[in-house]
């Protein structure tokens, strides 16, 4: 972190939790910080049956249409965000959020994970790319293939001679890798 000696020094002066934030605050409030009877006055109209399912962003036009200003946008914001009042706000269903199924192997050859690894070739420029298959269980290396290409038509058919060579029925299996182009387009 290069710290100064110093510095530590003067930490440990003032005690081992570093003692008091010496860092002085503003002299004053801001001249246009909402008073409490305000914020009071905001938390009622965003939670009255008119503006309870708009945004800060409707309500503040919405606002100044009947000839009230209050506050700004990101003030609204603000201030719903303290009060835990900014959950979705609006007629439309609010998004769903799913976890994709975690995948637990309890035994070998339940989960195989797969990458592409680029490796050099003599040419600049050019690569071949290691198709390696991995048992999530075991860590043993189920198959693996140097190829010239990067293709996921070549990936779904090394995983099929894969499984036919260990005997698997590839739709028991569970197969997982990253988001990557071919990883999609093969799995």
């Amino acid at each position: 972190m290069e710290l100064d000696v110093r510095t530590v020094q003067r930490w440990l002066v003032r005690g081992p939790d570093g003692g008091e934030d010496g860092r002085r605050g503003p002299p004053c409030p801001p001249a246009n910080k909402l008073s409490e009877a305000e914020r009071q006055q905001l938390r009622e109209l965003a939670t009255s049956p008119e503006f309870v399912d708009l945004s800060p962003h409707q309500i503040v036009p919405k606002l100044a249409d009947m000839g009230f200003y209050i506050a700004s946008e990101s003030t609204l914001y603000r201030l719903l965000h303290e009060d835990a009042l900014d959950a979705h706000r609006g007629r439309a269903k609010p998004p769903t959020r799913r976890r994709p199924d975690p995948h637990t192997a309890t035994g070998p050859n339940q989960v195989w994970c797969w990458d592409i690894t680029y490796l050099r070739s003599p040419v600049a420029g050019m690569f071949y790319y290691l198709y390696l298959f991995l048992d999530v269980w075991s860590r043993k290396i189920v198959g693996w293939a140097v190829l010239e290409q990067e293709c996921n038509e070549e990936a779904a058919r090394l995983f099929r001679q894969i499984c036919a060579n260990q005997g698997l029925d590839p739709e028991g299996l569970v197969l997982h890798a990253d988001n990557g182009g071919p990883m999609k387009g093969a799995t």
